[in-house]
């Protein structure tokens, strides 16, 4: 990835659960704000998610999008854009680290651009947004459990 946004945060789980929360795409519209609907639309022959469809809704940002999913182990997942009605490209990834017992450190990064023109400070600060709202959902996802 070029240039990206990235943030972390501290969750109190092992990484087993929390990515087990991260690749569960069809609980997303319950803790993902912005995700309507999701479906996996291929998987590997682990049973995980290699193409997702995601309907998004992010007020002035409405969008059918589909990802491409690479799995690098247990603590890192990645995806970039195969097609997308608002987006030319994107591309993310979740890192988690183990920093205590039952204490994981996920890393969210993302590039995003888009098809109609951003100043480039917007778009870092929307990228902002987007993983801190993703970041903030998936721990009291994964808190709540």
């Amino acid at each position: 990835m070029a240039e990206y946004t990235s943030s972390s945060i501290r969750i109190e789980a092992a990484p087993a659960e929390v990515m087990a929360v991260i690749a569960d795409f069809a609980r997303y519209p319950d803790w993902t704000g912005e995700v309507k609907e999701a479906q996996v639309l291929a998987t590997d022959a682990d049973g995980r998610a290699e193409e997702v469809r995601l309907v998004m809704d992010a007020g002035a940002i409405k969008d059918d999008q589909t990802l491409a999913y690479t799995w690098g182990g247990p603590h890192e997942v990645s995806w970039t854009l195969v097609k997308s009605q608002m987006l030319r490209s994107l591309d993310g990834s979740y890192l988690l680290k183990e920093v205590g017992a039952a204490v994981t450190e996920v890393t969210y990064q993302l590039t995003v651009d888009v098809k109609i023109p951003m100043l480039g400070m917007i778009k870092r600060k929307a990228e902002k947004v987007i993983i801190d709202r993703a970041l903030a959902g998936l721990k009291k996802r994964v808190e709540s459990a």
